[in-house]
């Protein structure tokens, strides 16, 4: 299964051939996860049995729409799977959060025996420099730009592009991009943003099982971590 032009679809339609009848699979959210989900509403057409637990409103409306039946954390607290995008990945380790849907992503990703990252072959590095997403509680905002700041970053308040204000997250929190330079030790900085007040969750995942490459040829390179 090769796509020449597209190396997010060929990244995304391969990893979904890792589901198997009657999994319970995180669907996460971005360009090149919605080519898994549409792949997995295809097999699920043809007779696949899976059950979805999607990490946003988006992935949720894009998997109701191919067919595939969804359900929740509560239901199914242990998921089979979880196929999700990143903004950028080294080392196993990913920055995401470009849809701000990074908090709900990280609680399905934690709550998955495999994580699988899938991306197109521009989003991986050496070392990881795009700025980390935040969500943040909106009476916290000048309290975390000092906290961030104490870490050697800057943080700045993610503006709509359609609407007037910032991004809102789908739990009803502000979306900030804290930009720290090239990240050289993201446990570390995972670990200290943690320790952050007024952070509900930032955009450093760091257990990334497997990753889905997808190449301009439109083959696709797997890389799977040492640990699993």
């Amino acid at each position: 299964m090769t796509h020449r032009n597209n190396p997010k679809q060929a990244a995304g339609e391969q990893a979904a051939q890792l589901v198997k009848n009657g999994m319970v699979v995180g669907l996460g959210t971005g360009s090149t996860t919605a080519y898994a989900i549409k792949e997995l509403g295809k097999r699920v057409a043809s007779g696949l049995r899976i059950m979805g637990v999607p990490t946003s409103y988006q992935s949720a409306y894009l998997a109701a729409e191919h067919g595939i039946p969804l359900t929740t954390l509560d239901e199914h607290p242990i998921l089979d799977i979880d196929i999700d995008g990143a903004d950028q990945i080294a080392s196993f380790t990913a920055i995401k959060g470009g849809g701000g849907a990074h908090t709900r992503e990280k609680i399905v990703a934690l709550s998955s025996r495999r994580f699988v990252v899938v991306v197109d072959d521009s989003k991986c590095t050496d070392i990881l420099s795009h700025p980390v997403p935040l969500e943040v509680i909106p009476s916290a905002r000048i309290l975390v730009v000092k906290q961030i700041a104490e870490l050697g970053g800057r943080a700045e308040l993610r503006m709509g592009i359609n609407k007037d204000g910032p991004v809102i997250s789908d739990n009803g929190n502000l979306i900030m991009d804290a930009d720290f330079g090239a990240i050289d030790d993201p446990v570390y900085l995972d670990e200290a943003i943690s320790k952050c007040i007024g952070v509900v969750e930032h955009g450093i995942f760091t257990g990334v099982d497997v990753i889905y490459i997808g190449k301009k040829d439109g083959s696709v390179e797997i890389l799977e971590s040492p640990g699993t």
